[in-house]
């Protein structure tokens, strides 16, 4: 026999109704900021979100002159101060591939644009996204987020790591960049040579000026003054009038024995004449060497110093050549050249997006902020006046 009220089965399900819809209002807020995040995080990760691919490709930048020995001489302490093996090339090369010249070069070939924009990639994630529109800045700014270069300073090694939504395209557009980057270093390579070789020139050129104008000024001086080597004039004047005081000093000595034995010889007379002009000619030779104004002495410095700027420029003019045939030597050898350490893969699986982390992380940040809104909405409640 069955002593228990009999419940009407009718107004069992409204009952039930009621409950849950008290519960859904209780917790409102969670689910609205929390649960319902993480549930349209699920379902688009889950469903709707494109593979991508990473293609990732690494290089160094060498000299062929890096193996060399070093010699302790002052030029190779120069040439080795600053960033080594390559490491400032290294940098303009990084720095290129997230320039806009870069993306200019990409657009032509391999079409990014065109492959950012397929249709395979969810609205989301493909260019041009939501919010933006088709400008080559907006490109430039997506361009930044799927193409990743940068150096790693353990290893020496620089790094491209390059996003797409098929692995083709991923392994496209990084050979791509590499190749551009091998472009860029020869670019640099010849524009530092042709520097190098201009500035060589120049310097001949102006030595070779230095040098003509020097050689002319020592001609005209020699002209002007009549002298051709002031410097062996002097010592062939000297030289005469070292002969001419030796043959004075024989016929002064004759002079001397005959007046003292024999006073009244009639060579006498013709003894004095000739001493007398031997003497003049030496006072003659003498003033040309030494003379005020007119003596070799006088100009000697002068030729002197157009001589030693003549040599100093003829010196400098060898030095100006040599370093022009050096320069001409070094162009014909590449400085820096970009060697691939690891080629441009192609990914056989998608590594992009990490869909169970997005939602976690999803999940995680919502719940955060649910927190902390419920926290300070509590605080201010506690805090209010009681009316």
């Amino acid at each position: 026999m069955n002593l228990l009220p009999s419940v009407p089965l009718d107004a069992e399900a409204p009952a039930q109704r009621s409950a849950f819809a008290k519960w859904l209002r209780k917790r409102r807020w969670f689910i609205l900021s929390v649960l319902m995040p993480t549930l349209l995080a699920a379902v688009y990760y889950g469903m709707f979100a494109s593979d991508v691919y990473i293609s990732e490709a690494r290089f160094v930048i060498k000299s062929p002159n890096q193996k060399q020995g070093q010699v302790s001489t002052l030029a190779n302490l120069v040439q080795t101060t600053g960033l080594s093996g390559g490491q400032e090339q290294t940098n303009e090369v990084l720095a290129f591939t997230r320039s806009r010249d870069a993306l200019k070069a990409l657009e032509k070939n391999p079409g990014i644009r065109e492959r950012f924009g397929s249709p395979q990639a969810d609205f989301l994630s493909r260019f041009p996204q939501p919010f933006a529109d088709n400008s080559f800045e907006s490109l430039f700014k997506f361009y930044n987020k799927m193409v990743d270069s940068r150096l790693d300073t353990e290893t020496g090694t620089a790094t491209i790591k390059v996003k797409a939504f098929s692995a083709e395209d991923a392994y496209r557009i990084n050979n791509k960049l590499l190749d551009l980057s091998e472009e860029l270093v020869n670019r640099l390579n010849m524009r530092g040579r042709s520097k190098g070789i201009a500035e060589a020139e120049k310097q001949v050129r102006l030595a070779t000026e230095r040098a003509r104008a020097a050689r002319i000024n020592l001609a005209e001086y020699r002209n002007t003054q009549a002298l051709i080597d002031p410097g062996k004039q002097a010592v062939g004047v000297l030289e005469i009038a070292n002969t001419m005081i030796a043959e004075r000093a024989a016929l002064q000595a004759q002079l001397d024995i005959m007046q003292r034995l024999t006073p009244g010889n009639p060579s006498i007379p013709a003894l004095k004449n000739r001493v007398s002009a031997i003497s003049n000619q030496i006072s003659s030779q003498d003033s040309r060497v030494v003379g005020s104004g007119t003596g070799i002495a006088s100009k000697l410095g002068g030729y002197e110093n157009l001589l030693v700027e003549q040599e100093f420029a003829t010196a400098n003019l060898n030095a100006a050549n040599a370093t022009l045939v050096q320069a001409r030597t070094e162009a014909q050898h590449q400085q820096f050249y970009l060697e691939r350490v690891v080629d441009p893969n192609v990914p056989d699986v998608p590594l992009l997006p990490k869909r169970f982390y997005n939602v976690l992380t999803v999940f995680a940040a919502a719940l955060s902020l649910y927190f902390i809104a419920w926290m300070f909405i509590v605080g201010v409640m506690e805090h209010a006046p009681e009316d």
